[in-house]
């Protein structure tokens, strides 16, 4: 029977809980409830397992049973066997009865057998858990795994051998990943798993071994393994792999192949990928003017910069237009040229204001971090092609190249590039340097006088360069102080500075403006190279070798700087260093006479006369009219007693100087020591009509006459002797009479010997400079040693001659003894 059910809330005095108040009824005996069977079968059942009659979370037995009526009713089921509220509103059965609530120890459960109060949510009844399965290495799923991990590793130690730049080993890594793969393909087939086949570890190592073979230049095998992948269908997206092939075609000039695959490759990419094809674009765009097809290459570039311009493109555009001297076109390229814009002129997102602490930090951090280096070598890039642009298109656009600078200036001006017009100007003045106009470039220069400063300082250091050449050192020192006044840390303005003062010998005070320059700019190389001139000036040898040491590790093929480091060691006396560098500057400049000959002189210095000889006969060959290496080669066979071959180099020697006497009597003195009288003679007598009054050649001439027999020609050119020597001693009286009015000199009269006799003891005394195979000397005995020029054309300048021997002495005494009578002294050997 149903009864009414009352809803909470009909009877506001209604206590809901209050049959909770019950005290427990030690009388209901909770062990009855194990011979119920409708509640032995309410717990096995799925809604029926709660916990048992002990006590629950600290609560006395019987108190969970007094709760569990409390759904909705007053009154008792008849016939119930559970204690506490009987259940109301709902149908009572008194056979199928069952707890109705869900209070119920987790499983504590007295059937089963389980002792009392074990813990078993899940009534497992699991004892500890087994050990870990070891894995199998012997099984083929674990040997294909591992074939994949060691051809991955391959394919990475490849990748890092490339951009190490050790190609072979890159190339050897690759060959080794594809051998491994097919071990990998083999294990796959008798496993027979080959429906896991990992196709990426397939496209990977394939298109490695392509890389690593175009990078060795088997374009052959490289353009195998590409159709490999092209042609294999399961791989996605491979014909864009057609790109790199007609990158191999490029490569091996084979343009019309190279075009071919391009497209093929265009034509694979979907249009949403615009980049991709504007790039493969501009490739063919690059193959077109390779081949001279400039209307094809302007077509392709015309498209690229209507879909998406950027600066190199419209650049190209615009050399293909000027190769097919399109001017208007040209201009209209320009103009376009000009307009675009880098996207990345924003500053402001780099200054923040004085007052933000926190801006100033992370403008610290980005101010020069990769992405604002990556923005300022966009605007370099763009404003380069501009700039480009214009030096080449100015000359042709207009009737003149005044005109045509000047609309090139204009448009800049109206273009988001302002600032280029001011650099435009500056680059239209070193045009006209270029021209040597040096006019036109001085008074381009003077209009940036009232410029800002950043304009006035480069326009002063160019006129101060300009006036410099022209040789004209005060105005260059003028425009060098307006360039430092307008920009102190301009190096270039320091350092013209400091090269007027090193005109003018001012040597430390230019040695202060070069190291400022240094101070500002750690690389600049003019300023660097200037110091160690003048270290060397100032005899300052291990300062100047620092600054050369630096310059050659900037510059390590630098002839000039190699050149200057050996002259210091050879200064220094340091044979050894002084060679070691010689032979390195041999290696860039193989052919400068300059450097043979010093080489030459360092290993007769030496004492290694073959090797001496070596070198200067190099010399000699490269550059024949060299006066300083004829005289050392004809000594040289002097010396060596071959004096047939002798005769040959002061036969050159005569052509090269034939206003020097020297030369002439060299030659007759070998034809003479070789045996060829009437040869000698005939020199000598040429020798006397070209230089009457020459000394020497009339005592040849006197003593030839007599052996040969000639009495009457010897008595003439004794005669004209004694007369020559009677005016030169009346010459020398006369000097010494007026220096002894004068007040000083000394008398010569009395020394017993003319005037030619003395010059002939100076011309071979030990510390002579007139002897013509002997070297120059200064008053200490030392080699002199010239300035070493700074330029390629002639970098150490006139090389000092070849160094004295023994051997001078020894010809000196051999003429000697063949001249050694009553009549005829030493004195008769030539000047």
């Amino acid at each position: 029977m149903l009864k009414s059910v009352h809803l909470v809330g009909e009877e506001e005095n209604e206590d809901l809980y209050a049959d909770f108040e019950q005290e427990y009824n030690p009388a209901f005996d909770t062990e009855e409830l194990y011979e119920d069977e409708g509640f032995q079968q309410a717990i096995k059942s799925s809604y029926g397992k709660r916990p048992g009659l002990g006590t629950s979370a600290g609560r006395p037995p019987g108190t969970g049973f007094q709760r569990m009526g409390t759904s909705a009713g007053r009154g008792k089921v008849p016939g119930s066997s559970m204690g506490g509220r009987p259940m109301t509103g709902i149908a009572a059965d008194t056979s199928q009865a069952r707890p109705m609530t869900a209070v119920r120890a987790a499983g504590y459960s007295t059937a089963g057998g389980r002792a009392p109060g074990t813990f078993d949510p899940l009534n497992q009844q699991r004892g500890p858990a087994p050990p870990l399965e070891s894995k199998n290495e012997d099984s083929p799923e674990e040997k294909v795994r591992i074939l994949e991990k060691q051809v991955m590793e391959l394919i990475e130690e490849g990748c890092f051998a490339a951009e190490r730049n050790d190609m072979p080993m890159a190339l050897e890594k690759a060959k080794d990943a594809g051998r491994k793969e097919r071990t990998l393909v083999r294990q796959r087939d008798q496993a027979q798993t080959t429906e896991q086949m990992n196709l990426d570890i397939t496209y990977s190592v394939l298109f490695n071994l392509a890389l690593s073979y175009q990078r060795q230049q088997l374009y052959h095998e490289s353009n195998n393994t590409y159709n490999v992948i092209v042609k294999n269908k399961m791989f996605s997206n491979a014909g864009r792999l057609r790109v790199n092939v007609g990158n191999l075609f490029y490569q091996q000039r084979k343009y019309a192949q190279a075009v071919k695959y391009y497209r093929m490759a265009l034509d694979q990419i979907p249009n949403t990928h615009k980049d991709i094809k504007n790039r493969i674009m501009k490739n063919i765009g690059i193959v077109f003017v390779k081949m001279g097809q400039y209307s094809d290459a302007i077509t392709t570039y015309e498209h690229i910069m209507a879909d998406k311009p950027d600066s190199e493109t419209g650049f190209n555009l615009l050399l293909c237009a000027y190769a097919m001297g399109d001017k208007e076109k040209m201009k209209k390229t320009f103009q376009k040229l000009s307009q675009l814009s880098t996207g990345v002129d924003d500053e402001e997102k780099y200054t923040a204001a004085t007052d933000d602490h926190h801006g100033q930090l992370i403008l610290e951090a980005i101010r020069d971090d990769p992405l604002r280096r990556w923005e300022k070598q966009q605007k370099a890039n763009a404003e380069k092609w501009i700039m480009m642009a214009a030096k080449l298109i100015a000359p042709v656009i207009e009737t003149d190249f005044d005109e045509g600078f000047d609309w090139c200036v204009d448009v800049v001006k109206s273009s988001p590039y302002q600032e280029l017009a001011n650099e435009l100007e500056i680059t239209r003045s070193i045009v006209y340097l270029k021209m040597k106009d040096f006019t036109k470039a001085t008074d381009t220069l003077k209009k940036f006088e009232k410029k800002d400063s950043k304009m006035q300082s480069q326009a002063a250091v160019n006129l101060s360069f300009l006036y410099f050449l022209e040789g004209e050192s005060t105005q260059s020192d003028k425009h060098a102080d307006i360039a430092i006044t307008a920009d102190r840390y301009n190096p270039a303005a320091l350092v013209n500075k400091a090269n007027n003062l090193y005109n003018v010998g001012e040597f430390n005070k230019a040695r202060e403006y070069y190291a400022e320059a240094l101070n500002i700019e750690a690389s600049c190389i003019e300023a660097l190279y200037n110091l160690g001139l003048c270290n060397k000036k100032l005899g300052k040898y291990e300062d100047a070798l620092d600054c050369f040491h630096k310059l050659h590790l900037m510059l390590p093929n630098s002839s000039e700087v190699i050149c200057q480091l050996a002259s210091i060691y050879e200064i220094n006396n340091n044979n050894s260093e002084a060679l070691e560098w010689y032979h390195q500057l041999l290696t860039i400049v193989p052919s400068d006479p300059n450097i043979l000959r010093r080489i030459a002189n360092l290993y007769e210095q030496e004492n290694d006369k073959s090797q001496a000889f070596q070198y200067m006969y190099e010399s000699y060959r490269y550059y024949p009219s060299s006066i300083d290496t004829i005289v050392w080669l004809g000594g040289y066979y002097i010396d060596a007693q071959f004096i047939e071959k002798a005769v040959s180099y002061f036969e050159r020697a005569v052509q090269v100087q034939p206003q020097e006497v020297r030369w002439h009597l060299m030659l007759a003195t070998c034809y003479r020591k070789s045996g060829n009288y009437g040869r000698a003679m005939e020199t000598y007598k040429e020798i006397h009509k070209k230089f009457p009054e020459n000394l020497d050649c009339l005592k040849f001439l006197t003593r030839l006459c007599q052996d040969q027999g000639l009495m009457q020609e010897a008595k003439e050119y004794g005669a004209k002797m004694e007369k020559f020597r009677k005016s030169l001693v009346q010459k020398e009286q006369r000097a010494q009479s007026g220096n002894r009015r004068g007040g000083s000199g000394r008398s010569r009269v009395g020394s017993g010997k003319p005037e030619s006799t003395s010059k002939r003891e100076e011309l071979f005394s030990p510390e002579s400079d007139s002897n013509p195979i002997s070297p120059e000397r200064n008053n200490s005995g030392r080699t002199r040693k010239n300035e070493v020029d700074a330029t390629y054309a002639d970098p150490l300048g006139d090389a000092p001659s070849r160094p004295k021997t023994a051997g001078g002495r020894g010809r000196q005494q051999t003429e000697i003894d063949d001249f050694a009578d009553d009549d005829i002294g030493d004195d008769l050997l030539p000047d």
